[in-house]
């Protein structure tokens, strides 16, 4: 089998409908367009979402809530992730990034306070719980805020 030998399957392809060709064609006269109306006149153009003048979806649902627009997205890391980085005394959002702790270097780092630390870090992040501040400091620690 080669490219030269390929087919569309039976029935894929259809022959076009040449409309406007006299009335034996079935399609002649209005060409297909029906008679009056929106569509059968030039430059006809409808949108998607045109509903023929019913109220559009968009505008009959309820709306509801709000959308903080300055609200600042967070990466969370838990304390308790912390104890699995070894060896390491300083730690920053890029080193988080190597090791797989957090997925973007784009987006800032908070720390929180879920879990156990044992071990003294020096830790640089964009922010801190309040509680994960309290168990860096107690493991001897130091908290830096980017």
């Amino acid at each position: 089998m080669d490219l030269g030998s390929l087919k569309y399957a039976a029935g894929a392809v259809h022959k076009r409908k040449r409309i406007g060709r006299g009335q034996g064609s079935g399609n002649g006269k209005t060409a297909g367009r029906g008679h009056k109306g929106q569509g059968s006149r030039s430059g006809s153009k409808k949108r998607p979402w045109f509903e023929g003048g019913q109220m559009p979806l968009q505008r009959r649902v309820p709306k509801r809530g709000f959308t903080n627009i300055f609200k600042r997205e967070f990466q969370v890391i838990n304390v308790k992730d912390l104890e699995r980085l070894e060896e390491l005394k300083d730690v920053t959002p890029d080193v988080l990034f190597s090791s797989g702790l957090v997925s973007k270097r784009s987006v800032p780092v908070k720390i929180l306070g879920d879990g156990d630390l044992n071990k003294a870090v020096e830790i640089s992040a964009h922010a801190f719980s309040q509680s994960a501040k309290e168990k860096i400091e107690k493991a001897g620690g130091k908290v830096t805020v980017l």
